[in-house]
């Protein structure tokens, strides 16, 4: 007889949370931590972007596997908010073809292209207001 699954767990915000995600957040976020990042940058300005950027963006890789074989990429982009209280989002995504990019510039990232504006020519990066930065 296989046992019950355990009980979620309570958050702050009155939302429940099953224990294995809470198990995968804090597993990455030993990682996004520890001194298995192989390298980060700090990006203050973008092309296309006017100026240097309004937020706090870096990059860089998370090795993972015995020995670290694996390289994860990954973004970090502070809420414009109160980075100190503000909720950590974890979006995962990209895949095999797919870059994660994609995501970062069409849907719910911080910046996005100004097609309207393009005349024919390669679009000028704009703030995204729907953006998770604002969360």
């Amino acid at each position: 007889m296989v046992p019950p699954p355990p009980p979620p767990l309570p958050l702050l915000s009155g939302h429940l949370i099953p224990q294995s995600y809470l198990k995968f957040i804090l597993l990455f976020l030993l990682l996004f931590f520890s001194d298995t990042i192989l390298s980060q940058f700090v990006i203050d300005d973008l092309p296309g972007f006017p100026g240097k950027l309004p937020f706090r963006l870096e990059t860089g890789y998370v090795g993972v596997g015995e020995g670290e074989e694996v390289q994860l990429f990954y973004y970090f982009i502070e809420p414009e908010g109160s980075p100190q209280y503000d909720p950590l989002i974890l979006w995962l995504t990209g895949g095999p073809s797919c870059s994660g990019l994609s995501g970062l510039l069409y849907e719910i990232g911080p910046l996005t292209f100004d097609y309207a504006n393009a005349g024919g020519s390669i679009p000028a990066l704009v703030l995204n207001s729907y953006s998770w930065t604002k969360v």
